[in-house]
This record gives structure tokens, sequence and C-alpha cells, in this order.
């Protein structure tokens, strides 16, 4: 392979790549003919509940958002609290785990 003559820049910016761009058309007709509805209900129906089970489930990510666990890092001085403040988050507290 040789080098560019001078002032040859090369492919400009932003031009796509044919070949790649060809690839990744072909892949695509290759998912639309293969990945139909039909035909993945069809193979859904010939794996073991626990595969059918891991499959659904490693596809959940796309459909439902995750959620994100959270962390309350706030310092209460909870000296300052009334008893009645004090009983009100209690209640709450206890009112969200149950």
């Amino acid at each position: 392979m040789g080098k560019f003559k001078e002032g040859n820049t090369g492919r400009p910016q932003g031009a796509k790549n044919k070949a790649g761009t060809e690839i990744k058309e072909r892949i695509n007709d290759l998912f639309d003919a293969s990945f139909t509805l039909e035909a993945i209900q069809s193979d859904l129906k010939t794996l073991e509940p626990k595969d059918r089970l891991k499959f659904l489930t490693d596809l959940m990510p796309y459909v439902v958002p995750k959620l994100q666990s959270t962390a309350y890092t706030t310092n209460m001085d909870f000296e300052s609290l009334s008893d009645d403040q004090l009983d009100r988050m209690i209640e709450r507290i206890m009112y969200e785990e149950g």
C-alpha cells in the first residue's frame, strides 16, 4: 500500500465508508428476514421455561428502564426534633416499608 500523494488528505470529513455502509445494510436485511415476530414466538415456544425466562429478562432493560438505587446522605440533627416530629418520621418510614 502506498502513501497518499502530497496534498491528498484522504476521504473528506463526514463521507461514508462505502464498504461499511453496504455491510450494515446486509446485516440489517438478514435481521429483518430472520427475526420476525412469528419466528421469535416460535423459537420461544421451543425453549425450556427457565431459558424462556432468561431470554425475556435479558430483553427487559431495552423495554423497561432500570430503577436507580437511591441513598440519602443528609445529616439530620435528631436531637433538635420534637417527639411528635420523630413519631411522624417513624410512622412514615414504617408505612413506606410495609
